[in-house]
């Protein structure tokens, strides 16, 4: 089933190579699609008040100690995980700039302008629905294949590295982080446990079901 895995599927949309800057419209509005999902689900997981994304925590742990938003932090975050890309020998495409100035954007609107839920049944379920958002905009922009984001370059380098499920090496990273995170002082909830073991399983969902729904 799609915990399995290892490859990212192709559609007609799919840019032909990650480094093309003159992509078809079609595949252009689907990657950031999938951006706006994305960091509308980080951003979703930060007001529910259950906890942020792992990356989120380490963004709320810095942010703790130099006064700028989680958003402007996230971005930051975005420009250091491309330097640890060099040994990776991955290389940056038009997705991996557009995944860095969405997402934090989407972040901070979200931060801004959605009220937090007040019962504790609707934060959790504001949480699914977070992780979710998360890993199937995950999918569509790495199917649009014109070079993953920051992190989702991390998971792919390592992947290769290590040759393990995207969802184990997903999984691995955002345990990694929160742990730092939370080091920092950022914020850890049951909405930080659930994104750290589901998004591994939840971005596999994403290439799974874009798969199934072009390919098929």
């Amino acid at each position: 089933m799609f915990l399995s895995i290892k490859k990212i599927p192709r559609t007609n949309w799919s840019s032909e190579y990650p480094f093309n800057f003159k992509p078809k419209i079609s595949t252009f509005l689907f990657l950031c699609f999938g951006l706006i999902l994305f960091g509308l689900g980080e951003g979703l997981l930060i007001v529910s008040l259950s906890g942020a994304s792992p990356w989120s925590v380490l963004a709320q742990g810095i942010s703790l100690n130099v006064n700028y938003s989680i958003g402007v932090i996230t971005f930051i975050i975005s420009i250091i995980v491309l330097i640890i890309w060099i040994p990776l020998k991955q290389k940056p495409g038009m997705g991996t700039i557009l995944n860095a100035l969405i997402i934090a954007t989407m972040i901070d609107l979200c931060i801004n302008f959605v009220p937090s839920p007040e019962s504790y049944i609707s934060q959790i379920i504001l949480a699914l629905i977070a992780v979710l958002t998360v890993g199937i905009g995950g999918g569509i922009y790495l199917v649009a294949n014109l070079g993953p984001g920051p992190r989702d370059g991390l998971m792919i380098g390592l992947q290769k590295v290590s040759n393990l499920p995207i969802a184990a090496v997903r999984a691995f990273i955002e345990i990694s982080v929160v742990s730092i995170g939370w080091y920092l002082g950022g914020t850890v909830g049951i909405g930080t446990l659930l994104f750290a073991f589901g998004i591994g399983p939840a971005v596999a969902l994403g290439l799974y079901l874009v798969d199934k729904i072009f390919n098929n």
